[in-house]
């Protein structure tokens, strides 16, 4: 197993301090967004094998072997390469609002912005690659985030309730469609209409909500990050959620969701592939965005892990097959906990000190399994575990 040395993506969005605090460092003034660990081309880990090669991007070692270091298995199944993503995600401030494509929908825009010879860096780009980007979102400290449409009526009631104008259009249309219209036509309505009137609007909408507080302080606060966007208004159609430490959120395709504040670790497909509602400056592709969303009501769905009795693992169960992630907590004096084996895997150690085979993992810290390399934990700490289903 290889020790794993880490890029820090510094995002606007991101925290000056939650990264910082998990590994012990000094903050830089500057926001630490995203800490990232696998193999994507975009900011791969780096291993010292001890060759006399120096550091090299984990990607490149998996390229030159893959069926040694993700297994047969896995490669027959998912190719090549490691399938997930896992990072330390830190919100200082709200992200944009968003959907990702299922796996067909990511296939077919991809290849049209290929034969329209859409440049893969361009602004206006919505495909990077062929693949879906399905993600779940396990909070390490408080964590606020909106995710799903809630019923017609309860998106009705919020936006009366603020006693703006220009907003009853949006009520009456919520209270007169079965669930799908009544989605689709206040959404497309409110992302489609002139900007310097929903600007006036989102303006009103604001004000009402701080001087009603409570519930309503969260669509405040994006209003104050992202003045005048048309997304403050569509984030009052979502399920507002607070997670506990331990509590996450699955996002599957066509589900809208933002996340809002706080320190989580994050795992999902191998993917860039975003469409987004607003709470951004970036661009929003509204007819290709109305495409994607599943125009129906849900609960978040909180998940909380499921204990297995005999390992003493905890998994977030979720239906993909291109990540599992799931935690150990161990306590002092416990016997050591022998891992799986016929995967690889990427191990975080986010609280405590965990000694991972021959690696000792002190918070942040993270470590490559190539498949077929059996683990033992012992220490006292958390430790994170993040695979395939193979």
């Amino acid at each position: 197993m290889d020790r794993l040395s880490n890029t820090v993506r510094p995002y606007a969005w991101g925290s000056t301090t939650a990264i910082p605090a998990l590994l012990g460092t000094a903050p830089t003034g500057e926001p630490q967004a995203e800490m990232w660990m696998g193999a994507h081309p975009g900011a791969p880990s780096r291993i010292d094998r001890g060759d006399g090669r120096g550091e090299q991007p984990l990607s490149a070692v998996i390229d030159a072997a893959p069926e040694a270091q993700l297994g047969e298995a896995a490669v027959r199944k998912f190719g090549p390469r490691l399938p997930f993503l896992l990072k330390i995600l830190a919100a200082g401030a709200p992200l944009s609002l968003q959907v990702h494509p299922n796996l067909a929908q990511a296939k077919e825009g991809y290849a049209a912005e290929e034969r329209a010879g859409v440049p893969i860096d361009a602004p206006h780009r919505n495909y990077k690659d062929a693949n879906h980007k399905p993600e779940l979102i396990c909070a390490l400290t408080p964590f606020e985030g909106l995710c799903g449409f809630r019923a017609p009526a309860e998106s009705a009631d919020v936006l009366a309730a603020l006693e703006v104008d220009s907003l009853k259009p949006y009520v009456d249309l919520l209270h007169a469609h079965p669930e799908e219209a009544a989605l689709r036509e206040v959404l497309t309505a409110v992302l489609s209409a002139d900007r310097a009137e929903m600007a006036e609007t989102v303006t009103s909408a604001a004000a009402a909500a701080d001087r009603l507080g409570g519930a309503y302080a969260p669509y405040a606060i994006l209003a104050h990050h992202y003045p005048g966007d048309p997304g403050v208004i569509a984030a009052m159609l979502l399920n507002y959620v607070q997670l506990q430490p331990g509590e996450a959120l699955f996002l599957g395709a066509g589900v809208p969701h933002a996340y809002l504040s706080g320190l989580g670790v994050e795992i999902m497909a191998n993917s860039d592939n975003v469409l987004r509602c607003g709470l951004t400056p970036k661009h929003v592709d509204v007819p290709e965005l109305l495409r994607i969303v599943r125009f129906e009501a849900r609960d978040a769905g909180v998940l909380r892990p499921e204990a297995s009795s005999s390992t003493g693992e905890e998994l977030y169960d979720t239906p993909i097959d291109e990540f599992r992630l799931s935690r150990h907590v161990l306590a002092p004096g416990a016997e050591p906990r022998t891992l799986p084996s016929a995967t690889p895997q990427i191990l975080l150690c986010t609280a405590g000190e965990v000694r991972a085979g021959e690696l000792t993992l002190a918070p942040g810290e993270s470590a490559f399994v190539p498949a077929g390399e059996s683990v033992d934990l012992s220490g006292t700490g958390t430790l994170f575990r993040a695979t395939v289903v193979a």
